[in-house]
């Protein structure tokens, strides 16, 4: 690349930063389509706000890397989010709601408790690409091959997406399908979230796929200008 930063032996740090944008923004635009088709887009912000109420969970009991806090609580987050979802008859974005607000309510008064200052935490709201270790850069590697392997039956996935009744009828598990689609959002972005930024963050998730809907054809248009439109991004 024709960047003094790109040349061998030299600042390292950014060069993990680019391979970390390779690999974050690929994730975001495959998953970004079926956050579009299953209308859940605010689902990631929740999820967000999730993730900051358990890097304060991991501040309070000392861990070392509040971050593997932070993902335990935003896969249990979409576990019961799942869960309340199915077994009740509010719609998506209410029960979205509620779970959002709950999440930012408890991450702020966990944060503050005992006099604590939020500020600490304000490096979450903007992220820093720059911070990336190249140990999480694998991690997420490892999440996209996973995610891709899941987009082997995205079929299945599409059709519980767009009409879950006739999923069960042709004998799709559409609570596990919803499940680990829910639990794969969840790790990505609470991983992401610390380089990305709480704010930014649903953007990548929605915007992509957003886009690409109105450009393409066909469905492997849809997923190509999706992933391409995030990486661009």
């Amino acid at each position: 690349l024709p960047f003094d930063w790109a040349q061998p032996g030299q600042m390292y740090f950014m060069k993990h930063a680019l391979l970390a944008v390779l690999v974050i923004t690929p994730l975001f635009g495959i998953l970004s389509t079926m956050v579009v088709h299953s209308r859940m887009s605010f689902f990631s912000d929740a999820l967000g706000h999730s993730a900051f109420t358990g890097m304060a969970i991991g501040a309070i009991c000392g861990f070392d890397r509040p971050t593997l806090a932070a993902v335990i609580f935003a896969v249990v987050f979409a576990l019961l989010f799942n869960l309340v979802r199915r077994r009740s008859a509010l719609a998506s974005d209410t029960v979205i709601g509620g779970f959002s607000s709950t999440a930012v309510a408890l991450g702020i008064f966990l944060s503050t408790m005992n006099g604590r200052s939020f500020t600490k935490f304000n490096s979450l709201l903007i992220g820093d690409i720059l911070s990336v270790e190249p140990a999480m850069i694998g991690v997420l590697a490892g999440i996209l091959l996973l995610v891709l392997a899941l987009w082997l039956s995205f079929n299945k996935l599409m059709l519980s997406a767009v009409h879950p009744a006739l999923a069960d009828s042709r004998g799709i598990q559409v609570f596990w399908q919803e499940t680990v689609f829910s639990v794969a959002i969840a790790v990505v972005v609470t991983l992401s979230m610390t380089w990305v930024g709480l704010l930014v963050i649903n953007s990548l998730l929605v915007l992509p796929a957003a886009a690409a809907r109105n450009l393409a054809r066909n469905m492997r248009q849809y997923h190509l200008f999706s992933l391409l439109g995030a990486v661009l991004a």
